[in-house]
């Protein structure tokens, strides 16, 4: 039986997860695609001598019977499509975990990969012990943010939850960490710095043995610095995973 792959977007993620399929650094046989600006969609399939096929909805892609989802193009499509690819009894990787915060995630068909940042592994036991306190710190040049300031400035501290919200596609970063160490409350503070090229996320733990701290800085994509070049490899990973089980 042929092994596909089921794309939603067709952006800077789901491309470099296309040239991934396409070197063979994912196995499958097809690659089934839908991005609602149908000419995202061509411009990817044209750069690809793999097969691809081109849909006009989600129903159609669904219909092609495909192992694996992947879910590269917005929290609104996550929200739009989520029951009906799971009620197909697929895999479903979400990227714009954003919209996670609001749905029932209990389903073992629904994986989100660790995306810019990672240790998520210990984050996840930390929780099941206690943790106390978490915080991030998202440092991003003021283009990734859509902002102009010449100078550094914080633009959000609140929780993970509301900057998801304000932020749908450079905070899943602190929408996954949340969804890693729940019930624990995650604490965001943004800040929007000319002087860094690179998004770059710090993260604080206090738990009931100890503390954590991680620092990653990330490359933006060259095609789109809302997202780090990270978060489409991590996909990328957990794709090669779910389509060997």
């Amino acid at each position: 039986m042929a092994k596909k792959v089921g794309l939603v977007g067709c952006g800077a993620i789901g491309t470099v997860l296309a040239e991934a399929i396409e070197r063979k650094l994912v196995v499958c046989d097809e690659l089934v695609v839908f991005d609602v600006d149908a000419a995202k969609a061509q411009k990817l399939k044209v750069a690809l001598d793999f097969p691809v096929k081109i849909v006009a909805n989600v129903d159609e892609l669904l219909a092609a019977k495909p192992k694996v989802v992947v879910e590269a193009a917005s929290q609104q499509a996550v929200r739009e499509y989520y029951e009906k690819i799971l009620a197909a009894n697929v895999d479903l990787i979400v990227m714009s975990t954003g919209a996670l915060l609001s749905l029932n995630t209990e389903n073992p068909n629904v994986h989100f990969s660790s995306g810019a940042i990672g240790g998520l592994d210990a984050l996840a036991s930390a929780a099941l012990a206690g943790i106390d306190e978490v915080t991030i710190t998202s440092r991003k040049n003021p283009k990734a943010l859509g902002k102009t300031n010449t100078e550094e400035a914080t633009i959000y501290e609140g929780y993970a939850e509301e900057a998801a919200k304000l932020f749908p596609r450079e905070m899943n970063v602190a929408a996954t960490l949340a969804l890693t160490v729940k019930p624990a409350k995650v604490r965001v503070k943004v800040v929007s710095d000319p002087a860094v090229k690179r998004n770059t996320h710090e993260i604080q733990v206090k738990w009931r043995f100890g503390e954590m701290f991680m620092r990653f800085a990330n490359d933006p994509h060259p095609e789109n610095p809302h997202t780090s070049a990270l978060a489409a490899w991590s996909a990328i990973k957990l794709l090669q995973t779910l389509l060997e089980s």
